[in-house]
Order: structure tokens, then sequence, then C-alpha cells
């Protein structure tokens, strides 16, 4: 595994370039983001030359596409998914990730069953770029019951829905939050085989009941309950080779400085890893 950074939780890095260069500084070796205004602005030489130079991977992108609504906002997306797809493809990224919401207020069975058709049709399109699909599953309580139907919020009921959509590009993403708040075990982890999983974010939870944490209440790695050195253990036994990054959700901006967060994030990482058994590749 490497292991990287999404922008959330180390402030204003600046454009993708400068975030490249400050995150290769502090040692991590990739990054998550959308490449599109990065290969467009250096073209794919470049941009490869960039991440070349800097010894960084571009491992993840967002899913450009309202999937959520209305027939109009999702075809309107469609096309932002291909420049996106593209520009992925370009620089060597291989993975694409949209969440899943606990609870809705649509119908549940339509809804489901719109989903399906629109994400099989987006994992097709990003099939042919050599791109996955990772689909997320989000734990915390308090989203259960913020709209009006339950949903999905379990790694197993999104399992359900990637064999429903049956392409063989999608596979989860999984993020250490919602694996504590749903409750999961390493065994939940190791049990999976390593197509199954396509991306994974680390983050850490402050003490408290597990029902009360809230999503936007995220602590660094290394400075919360969640027990991280199981979370990657389990990773590594289940053959899982790709990033693992950084995502630290908060309900408001950091107020240190970007080195500060990056040496707060680096020495989180570290504190993990050591005491997994694990290091730096």
């Amino acid at each position: 595994m490497i292991y990287g950074l999404t922008r959330a939780g180390i402030g204003d890095a600046g454009s993708d370039e400068q975030f490249i260069e400050a995150a290769a500084e502090y040692g991590f070796r990739a990054i998550d983001g959308d490449p599109a205004e990065f290969v467009a602005r250096l073209g794919a030489e470049g941009a490869n030359a960039w991440l070349a130079k800097h010894n960084m991977a571009w491992s993840s992108c967002g899913l450009p596409v309202d999937w959520r609504t209305t027939d109009e906002a999702f075809r309107d997306g469609l096309t932002r998914l291909l420049e996106v797809a593209k520009a992925a493809a370009a620089i060597g990224c291989t993975s694409c990730c949209t969440y899943i919401l606990p609870a809705t207020d649509a119908l549940p069975a339509p809804f489901m069953a719109q989903a399906i058709k629109r994400l099989r049709l987006c994992a097709q399109m990003l099939g042919a770029y050599g791109i996955r699909l990772g689909l997320e599953y989000v734990g915390p309580h308090h989203l259960r019951t913020q709209w009006t139907h339950p949903f999905l919020w379990t790694q197993e009921a999104v399992l359900d829905v990637i064999d429903a959509i049956g392409e063989p590009n999608v596979g989860l993403l999984l993020d250490s939050y919602h694996w504590y708040t749903t409750g999961l075990q390493k065994e939940d982890i190791t049990r999976l085989r390593p197509e199954q999983i396509v991306h994974v974010h680390i983050n850490d939870a402050p003490p408290g009941p597990v029902e009360k944490v809230l999503d936007n209440d995220r602590v660094y790695p290394g400075e919360g309950v969640i027990d991280l050195p199981a979370f990657l253990q389990a990773l590594e036994q289940a053959g899982y080779q790709g990033a693992v990054t950084q995502e630290v959700l908060t309900k408001e901006p950091p107020k240190q400085t970007v080195q500060e967060l990056l040496t707060r994030s680096k020495a989180g990482i570290d504190k993990v890893l050591a005491a997994a058994g694990l290091s730096h590749r």
C-alpha cells in the first residue's frame, strides 16, 4: 500500500502542482482529486512529468455525475465524466469514487433501481478508460435518519449493489470512519478479495459513544479511538496494494498552517503504521 492525501484536512494547499509538491515533501506518495484542470493546464506529458518528478501517483478522483436526482441532471454530467476519465487515464489514475448516503427522501425501491442503472452506465464509461468505480457506504448514525427513508449503510448491502450492477470494474471505497461507525471488525475486510477494494480513505474518530460521532467531526489518524492498526493490517492481509489517502472532514476549516497540518498528518500516519508493524512503500 502507498499512503497519500486528499485536500480534506490540510488547509488551502494551492494549485495541484503545489499540492503535489507539498505532499511529496512530507513523504506522501499519492493524492486524490479532480485531474481535469491539472492535465488541461500542463498537458498529459507535463502532468506526468510533474508527478514523476515528485514520485507521486494520482490515486483517485470523484465521480462528477449527479446520479441521485433527475434524468436531466444525470445526463448533463456524462460529458464531464468523459472529460475527467480521459484526464485520469492520461496520468495513470485508475480509480473514481462516489458515496451512497444511508437514507433518502426518494422511495427506496425505485431509487435503488435507478441508481443501479445509472452507476452501471458510469462504470461502463469508466471501464473504457481502464478506470474502476469505487462505491462508499456511509456509516455515521445521525445520517441514517437525516432523510425520510432508511437506505444503505452497510458493507454487505453495498456489495449486493455491486453484484447487481454487474460490471467487473466496480468495488468498494473503504473508509476507516465508516468501518468504525458500522461496527465492523478486521474479518470484515480480510474476507474481501483484493479486486473488491477499489480505494481506501483513512481518518480517526473522537472519543465518545459511536452512535454520537458526526460525519464532519473527524480527527487525524492516530489522534482518536479507531483501531487503525487493525484496519491497515486487515487491508494488508486482504492483499490490497493500492493507495490509502487521508480524508479528515471537520466542522470548520482547520486553523493551523498547511505545513503544520502536513506535519500532523505525517506524524499520525507514521504512528499508526508503526503500531501496525507496516511501513511506507
